[in-house]
């Protein structure tokens, strides 16, 4: 319900504000953030490799570090975080580029709009990179990896998705749409 709530501020604020919208979106920078989706999409199968794993009860890999098929929850699960941490820094990058042409919270609408429903959805995918490392950790500690553990790692996996999910409606109105 909450991202229900910025999509529509959204787009009220953008039915409102047609010239300026067009001025601002067209200082995004597409391509960066095409390439930054597709590894947060990408980091969905990681983790989904992940719960497979865990499902199998298998916290760590059972080979070498190149035999992606004999990989551990763990290993999928770092990848994942790798991928969420690229990500987040692939937003700060793109908000340091807004900001230099003069695109900011408090600048107009569009800077509100954006840096509201791009900010909220990052301190989410940092939520998530926060559980990743309670669910490694938990895996690490473990005397035996047992359903439990592989419970969080599923419930975990969930939350992941609908943040890739919410972020590919965001990509969609906010990149393709604009």
């Amino acid at each position: 319900m909450f991202f229900a709530g910025l999509f529509a501020m959204y787009f009220t604020l953008r039915s409102t504000s047609g010239e300026m919208w067009a001025e601002e979106t067209a200082k995004l920078n597409f391509p960066f953030a095409l390439v930054n989706t597709i590894v947060l999409v990408a980091s969905s199968f990681t983790c989904q490799m992940g719960v497979f794993a865990a499902e199998r009860l298998e916290p760590r890999r059972r080979g070498g570090v190149f035999q992606l098929t004999r990989w551990g929850m763990n290993e999928w699960f770092i990848l994942t975080f790798l991928m969420g941490g690229f990500f987040v820094a692939g937003q700060t990058t793109e908000y340091a580029m807004l900001v230099s042409e003069h695109v900011s919270l408090s600048s107009n609408a569009y800077g509100s709009a954006f840096y509201i429903t791009t900010g909220f959805h990052g301190l989410h995918v940092i939520g998530g990179l926060i559980a990743f490392l309670f669910i490694i950790g938990r895996a690490y500690a473990a005397k035996k990896f047992g359903h439990f553990e592989a419970t969080s790692a599923i419930v975990t996996s969930y939350y992941w998705h609908f943040v890739d999910v919410v972020w590919i409606g965001l990509f969609l109105v906010i990149y393709v749409l604009k």
